[in-house]
């Protein structure tokens, strides 16, 4: 089953697009993720992007993201209407499909550790990755803004991090964590009165007698006072419940509901059941939705490769072997993050929990990084053939390019086999340690990985005899040898292991 995590970071700027954009761009450029949605905000001054990916690739993203933000936003320079102690503000991680709370929380605390460590950044935890009761709640870490978070941090022990320098500093502090489904929800009022929209936002939220899994706080935006809701699980109080109160709410004052507006994406669901209520559609079911039906599977997906297939099957020499090396690698880590998926959260194999929340994030980031080498391979060669064919250069031009192109040439599928090697080392691990079910999967990883170490080894060496730079030709050579003998080892290892614990 595709792994999907939902991200809907909110960052504290709205009204400067060559910020939101260059932080939006920072999620694109980690190959995987995807952006479903972005939604800048003047008047909160606040900006939410929605994107989704599998754990390594919205892990990737988090920690870039934030440091983007960190550089581009001074929250001592910053006002809006929005609470906010932080430039990337609330970064919370939702699990969507083949992922559960738990996989999210250690993804916290990874993304956590990481924005602490490289980054600088103070980070807390919250919601279900909350490391103590008191801060499940984000309005509860953002007491007081980052005003009060600058004047106490280092000075209230209350205030010390999870992560990261406790210390002001101008980006303030970064809250991660993991909620279910959040539906951002506004409903504008036909009267400029904000303390009507504060009064009936006090009516409705939970915390001073409203409604349960509602947040409510009132604004003026461009002159009209608007009720702004979180409802943090609509499932249990839905938007049409929501909708009523405040319409009720605002009765007692002679005012109207003009409009509502959501900020960022809601679940198709939600929308739905609203239908139903409003329609009196109580028997409604998700078949009888056109747009549902036509996206529903008719049959299971066709994953074989063809194109690959094909285009290595060509009369070209790219593909070659150095791209079918890196398939092979990447189909290595594949296998081992299988295998992990099916381990982790398994009460049987609890004590390997955290080795195997590990396993899988660098699996995950291997398959990636190896998959990217598929083509950047056939580049590679391409290139140098180019540096080879290219008649505009003197004959001291050229060697230079030739050169430059060999090396690179031979560096990438030294990568390969690196990455390679660290695939195998997982799946021994797996092997030995996880799901039973699944040995011979994850042997099958290690012997995918040998095979992906010994094609680059080769790509490697001939890329070294065509060298002027000797030296580097032989440390080259020196370190495909290890590699080649490490990965040896630890296939065969792997290998009986698979036999011992299969009963083979």
């Amino acid at each position: 089953m595709r792994q999907i995590i939902e991200c809907v970071p909110n960052f504290s700027d709205g009204r400067r697009p060559e910020v939101y954009n260059a932080i939006a761009d920072s999620i694109r450029a980690v190959r995987g993720t995807r952006i479903l949605d972005l939604s800048a905000d003047p008047d909160h001054n606040r900006t939410v992007i929605t994107f989704v990916g599998d754990i390594a690739t919205v892990e990737e993203a988090a920690v870039k993201m934030i440091a983007t933000a960190a550089q581009l936003i001074n929250l001592d320079e910053h006002e809006g209407e929005h609470p906010r102690i932080g430039a990337t503000d609330v970064v919370p991680f939702i699990p969507v499909k083949g992922a559960t709370s738990a996989d999210c929380v250690a993804l916290a605390q990874r993304v956590g550790q990481r924005v602490g460590d490289e980054l600088g950044v103070t980070v807390y935890l919250y919601g279900a990755a909350a490391s103590r009761p008191e801060r499940e709640k984000l309005a509860d870490i953002r007491k007081g803004q980052y005003e009060k978070w600058r004047e106490e941090i280092g000075q209230n022990p209350n205030r010390d991090p999870d992560f990261g320098p406790a210390e002001p500093k101008s980006w303030g502090a970064t809250v991660i964590g993991v909620r279910p489904f959040l539906i951002a929800y506004n409903l504008y009022l036909n009267s400029d009165n904000v303390d009507v929209a504060k009064k009936i936002a006090a009516a409705v939220r939970f915390t001073s007698g409203g409604l349960r899994f509602v947040q409510a706080m009132g604004f003026l935006v461009e002159g009209q006072a608007q009720v702004s809701m979180n409802l943090t699980d609509f499932e249990k109080t839905p938007i049409h419940r929501v909708q009523e109160m405040v319409t009720r709410e605002a009765a007692r004052y002679g005012l109207t509901v003009t409009k509502a507006e959501l900020v960022g994406l809601t679940p198709q669901k939600a929308l739905l059941e609203a239908a139903k209520y409003y329609l009196q559609l109580d028997d409604l079911e998700d078949g009888q939705v056109l747009e549902i039906k036509l996206l529903e599977p008719e049959e299971k997906p066709d994953f074989t490769p063809y194109d690959l297939l094909a285009a290595t099957a060509g009369a070209t020499p790219t593909p070659g072997g150095g791209s079918s090396a890196a398939a092979a690698g990447a189909l290595a880590a594949a296998l081992t993050e299988m295998v992990a998926n099916l381990t982790v959260g398994r009460k049987k194999y609890a004590d390997f929990e955290v080795e195997g929340q590990r396993i899988l994030a660098r699996a995950a980031a291997i398959r990636q990084e190896l998959a990217a080498c598929v083509m950047a391979d056939a580049a590679a060669f391409d290139q140098l053939m180019a540096a080879w064919r290219n008649k505009e250069l003197d004959e001291a031009a050229k060697a230079t390019a030739v050169e430059a192109a060999t090396a690179h040439a031979g560096e990438l599928p030294l990568r390969v086999a690196r990455l390679s090697l660290e695939a195998a080392q997982l799946a021994q691990a797996m092997t030995a340690n996880g799901n039973s079910n699944a040995i011979t999967d994850a042997a099958a990883g290690a012997v995918l990985a040998q095979a992906a170490v010994q094609i680059a080894g080769m790509n490697v060496r001939i890329n070294g005899l065509n060298l002027q730079d000797k030296e580097l030709a032989v440390r080259w050579a020196n370190e495909v040898d290890g590699l080649v003998t490490a990965v040896n080892q630890i296939a065969a290892a792997t290998i009986q292991t698979a036999a011992q614990r299969a009963g083979f």
